[in-house]
């Protein structure tokens, strides 16, 4: 792989200040986002004042904790427009989710939001690797999902050339890929994985392939995901992070130099970590959930958003500001088995260690009796599909996800191609358990 770390001229100044300038940014900016929700959302207002705070009491970082939380469910209650903090007129730009679980969660931005955007994905980018004038092969999906367009301005605001494909149609995804000589592919990391399927059934090297940099997000993927796409490609495999409640993807970014933990950018964020039961603050280095709360946002600020995604955060390395380490589950989709804590990430894990198998898996919840049970459904890799290394790689998996994670689980192979294939993020867990 090439040596892609970028020129430190290059980089914003902010990014290696010290810690001191960046602590002092951020206050200057939370007293201002605090007064900002306060005097323009009346829902902050109304939770300061039951609460008996007032953006006046923040007087150090510290202070923050004092503060309320947000929730992903004040979004579906304020439908559609509630907490903007600008008049509508302001808004520039809507995103939403895809509302499947309820009314959907509305965003919007202003002007100065989506140029601030566009210069963290340029930001997040360079961190990447990627460099003015290489061509972006985008297949996020477009639309209402942040995704696809936050790429695009990012890329753009680099001085790229954008390929702006969205997702589907893999095979089409790899002529593009081959015939425009693109060198930054972004996409969710389980369509990736349908990219590498695809270079292998059309007969070409995917080492060969013009990427260079590969910049993954919008789902947990895990370091031997990382492994297996970069061996594959001879590219670099870096991790983007974001939330359309808080920005979009450009929050946070592993630096290609390191791989080591997504640098978060924290002159525009405040990352807390908290105890998910509790919502005390932990100190830095312990696991618990990510909240964050925006500092220069205008349209939709966040006053400690609960991501529900769990992480730790770490001192800075290539970067002064502070690192998360990759996402390895969220509290709201973490699977509970006679006891024993689950998250899809360990399951990719155990799936990847066995060379026999492909990388594609889903994990089936089903009743037996009285009892919970788990079934993983998996692929056995197109060299090694006779019944003989099916029966031996199913036991394999069985007994790793017995010895490493403490649970019995069924474990079915099926041929190349017989599990549910993602075009963006991918359905990982399937609950057939009956609803009581």
């Amino acid at each position: 792989m090439k040596d892609l770390t970028p020129p430190r001229d290059t980089l914003d100044p902010i990014e290696v200040a010290s810690i001191d300038e960046i602590r002092a940014r951020q206050l200057e900016r939370m007293k201002w986002s605090l007064r900002h929700a306060y005097e323009n959302v009346p829902m902050y207002r109304q939770r300061f004042d039951a609460m008996g705070i007032h953006p006046d009491d923040l007087r150090s970082l510290e202070d923050l904790a004092k503060f309320p939380f947000t929730y992903k469910d004040d979004l579906r209650d304020s439908y559609p427009f509630g907490l903007f903090a600008v008049p509508r007129d302001q808004i520039v730009r809507l995103h939403a989710s895809s509302g499947t679980t309820g009314k959907p969660t509305v965003v919007g931005y202003t002007r100065n939001d989506i140029d601030m955007w566009a210069d963290l994905v340029a930001r997040s980018m360079r961190a990447s690797g990627t460099r003015p004038g290489d061509i972006v092969h985008i297949a996020y999906g477009y639309g209402l999902f942040t995704g696809g367009l936050g790429a695009h301005y990012g890329a753009e605001r680099l001085g790229c050339t954008v390929v702006p494909v969205s997702g589907g149609l893999t095979e089409r995804q790899v002529t593009l890929i081959e015939d425009f000589r693109a060198t930054t592919i972004m996409v969710t990391p389980s369509y990736m994985l349908n990219i590498l399927e695809q270079y292998r059934k059309s007969g070409i090297d995917p080492r060969s392939s013009p990427l260079n940099v590969g910049i993954f997000g919008a789902e947990p993927w895990t370091n031997a995901m990382r492994r297996e796409v970069e061996d594959a490609f001879d590219m670099h495999a870096v991790d983007i992070y974001g939330l359309s409640e808080i920005l979009g993807p450009g929050v946070a970014n592993e630096c290609v130099e390191t791989k080591d933990g997504l640098h978060i950018w924290e002159d525009h964020f405040y990352p807390e970590i908290i105890d998910p039961e509790t919502g005390e603050v932990c100190p830095d280095g312990e696991m618990g959930e990510l909240v964050f709360t925006t500092l220069t946002k205008e349209g939709l600020p966040m006053i400690r958003y609960r991501t529900r995604d769990l992480t730790r955060l770490l001192p800075g390395t290539a970067r002064s500001m502070r690192r998360m380490e990759k996402i390895t589950g969220r509290s709201d989709d973490m699977i509970i088995l006679r006891g024993v804590n689950i998250f899809p990430t360990q399951i990719e894990e155990q799936v990847l260690s066995i060379p026999q198998l492909a990388p594609h898996f889903q994990i089936e919840l089903k009743r037996d009796g009285r009892m919970d049970a788990m079934s993983i459904h998996v692929e056995t890799a197109p060299k090694a599909s006779d019944s003989e290394a099916r029966t031996a790689s199913a036991q394999a998996l069985a007994q790793k996800i017995k010895d490493v994670i403490g649970v019995s689980t069924d474990v079915v192979v099926g041929p190349p191609g017989s599990v549910e294939r993602s075009q963006g993020k991918a359905r990982r867990v399937v609950d057939a358990r009956p609803k009581e």
